[in-house]
Formats: structure tokens, C-alpha cells, sequence
């Protein structure tokens, strides 16, 4: 028992935290440009229905970058907007297929009229993996509760790459990775200790993301 509220005192101590890291890649240095009038879409990437980024994680994301001179069109706006250009079928996977795309004078011209400036394609997973202990539970007399512990690493992995669609040019990229050890202790009631390495990986990814763009208009 001594060891159930030693791991229990152990995770409250460190908050059950995540260790985020961030890669970053910029094509200049500079703040990208992005007028009050114009919009980024944060879109996940999927593949004809058996491949699906997590559409949680990317409307979190969205809402971390709302705000701050920065306006976010919704994803299935953008979606239904120009359908059926960005369903899983169909959407670039590239730039090269995005040109292609923008020749469409119909496409661009809905773009255009949106004021779609920037692309952000978001890519990952969470996962759960090297589970360990056990649980068990029981209702006879002087059993009930339960009893145990178990514990499992997770890790939030996501990469979002921008694309300019005014210059149809990719204009940097962000690797987010976070880990962290979460636990389930058994003390009469199953007590989650959960580690938060989805919601660290979001607004590290949204923080970092904010700091691609500036608005001239509000500059003076």
C-alpha cells in the first residue's frame, strides 16, 4: 500500500508532465505577412477514409492561433468552400499538385474570394504503447474496491507544414514531439493520473505557429 501512495505523491509532484520538443524550419527569418482581410486554414491530413489526422487535435490547434491580429478559417468551411478540391481523394499532397490545382481559374477564384492567404496541412498521431502492471477489482466482502496499479507511455507526434497560396510556395515547417508517462492507481477507486502530452503538443504547436505570422495592417 505504501508504494500506491508513494506513486500517487511521485505523480502529483511532477504533474504527471510531457516533455515537448519542437523543430522548426523557416525559409527566411522574417515574419510572414498576413493582412487583416486574409485568412489561414488549418487542415488535417487524410487519405480516403482509412487515414485520419486527428480532427480534435487540429480544431485545438486552431483555437490556440485565433486571435492575436490572426484569422482562422474553420476547416470544413474551407472544405465545403472548395469541394471537392480538399476531400481526402483529392487534395495536394504537394506543391506541385497544388499548382496544378490553382491553374483552375474556378479554384483560384474561390480562394481568392475567401482570402485564403496561407495552408497550414497538420500531420500526426497520438499513441499509447509499453504498457505495464495490473488492476483488479472485486465486490465480495473484504474485496470491494480496487486494487493494483498500471502505467503506459504516450506520444504525441505532429509535423504542420505552410504553404503560401498566393506565391504557391511552401514557407516552413514544425515537428512537435511529446512524451510522457501516465498511471492508473488502484486504492479502493481507480485513480487516473493522466500525462497531457496531446493538450502540451497543441499549444506548443499553436504558440509556435503564431510566431510564423505578423499583420502589417496593425503595425500603424
Amino acid at each position: 500500500m505504501n508504494r500506491f501512495f508513494l506513486l500517487v505523491a511521485v505523480c502529483f509532484l511532477s504533474a504527471c508532465s510531457a516533455v515537448t520538443t519542437i523543430d522548426e524550419y523557416r525559409v527566411n527569418n522574417s515574419a510572414m505577412e498576413l493582412n487583416s482581410n486574409e485568412s489561414v486554414v488549418i487542415l488535417g491530413r487524410r487519405d480516403a477514409g482509412h487515414y485520419d489526422t486527428d480532427r480534435e487535435f487540429i480544431g485545438c490547434v486552431a483555437d490556440k492561433m485565433q486571435g492575436a491580429d490572426i484569422s482562422i478559417m474553420p476547416e470544413q468551411q474551407f472544405v465545403d468552400a472548395i469541394y471537392p478540391w480538399f476531400e481526402p481523394r483529392t487534395a495536394p499532397k504537394g506543391l506541385a499538385r497544388l499548382k496544378r490545382l490553382m491553374q483552375d481559374t474556378t479554384i483560384k477564384a474561390e480562394i481568392d474570394r475567401q482570402h485564403i492567404r496561407y495552408l497550414v496541412w497538420l500531420d500526426g498521431s497520438t499513441e499509447s504503447h509499453g504498457q505495464s502492471g495490473s488492476m483488479s477489482c472485486g465486490a465480495a466482502p473484504g474485496i470491494a474496491g480496487c486494487f493494483g496499479f498500471a502505467q503506459w507511455d504516450k506520444s504525441s507526434t505532429y509535423e504542420a507544414i505552410i504553404w503560401d497560396l498566393r506565391n504557391l510556395s511552401e514557407k516552413g515547417r514544425l515537428q512537435v514531439d511529446s512524451q510522457g508517462t501516465s498511471y492508473l492507481i488502484g486504492i479502493v477507486a481507480p485513480i487516473p493520473l493522466l500525462s497531457p502530452v496531446k493538450d502540451d503538443a497543441c499549444k506548443s504547436l499553436g504558440d509556435q505557429l503564431l510566431q510564423f505570422f505578423s499583420n502589417p495592417d496593425s503595425t500603424g
